[in-house]
């Protein structure tokens, strides 16, 4: 943005905000689709082996083990499931705040909100930074977050209907 004609702080522009985004070490996981599945991966074995340790403690599943290890496996979803929803909110706000005509600021506290519409030249660069930058990472956060969703889901149908 032009910063003589720009009334918005430098650090809650748009595009500075997505670049700061872009650079952080959590929401950049999502940049590539395979260093995502694979953290979330670990977070899930991770959680797995948290999830063990608290469903240990059920004197009705140490009858069953198999009840006891498929309960620890689809439980243990829950991380990455709340980790792929964390990163899906960050970066549909970036996303919104790129594609948005106005640019919502806030000039030294919370009491002072301000709206500043951005001119056309801004709106085509930021709407082209969404459209190539953000959009793949929300379309890819979106696919996995299905994944685990149907992969917890059925963990719930498998339990709620099989008597092993």
């Amino acid at each position: 943005m032009n910063e003589s004609k720009c009334p918005v702080p430098k650090e809650q522009q748009p595009t500075n905000e997505f670049i700061e985004l872009s650079k952080s070490k959590i929401f950049s996981w999502p940049k590539t689709k395979k260093s995502l599945i694979l953290i979330l991966i670990k977070f899930w074995v991770g959680g797995f082996f948290l999830f063990l340790a608290i469903c240990s403690g059920s004197v009705y599943f140490k009858t069953s083990l198999l009840r006891y290890i498929l309960l620890s496996l689809f439980s243990s979803l829950s991380i990455p499931l709340l980790i792929s929803i964390r990163l899906y909110l960050g970066w549909k706000h970036i996303f919104h705040r790129l594609t948005s005509e106005k640019v919502e600021y806030e000039e030294s506290g919370w009491y002072d909100g301000q709206v500043w519409e951005k001119p056309l030249v801004l709106k085509e660069k930021e709407s082209l930074i969404a459209s190539i930058e953000v959009k793949p990472i929300l379309k890819n956060l979106i696919q996995i977050f299905s994944i685990i969703s149907a992969l917890a889901l059925s963990g719930i149908l498998i339990f709620q209907y099989n008597n092993f």
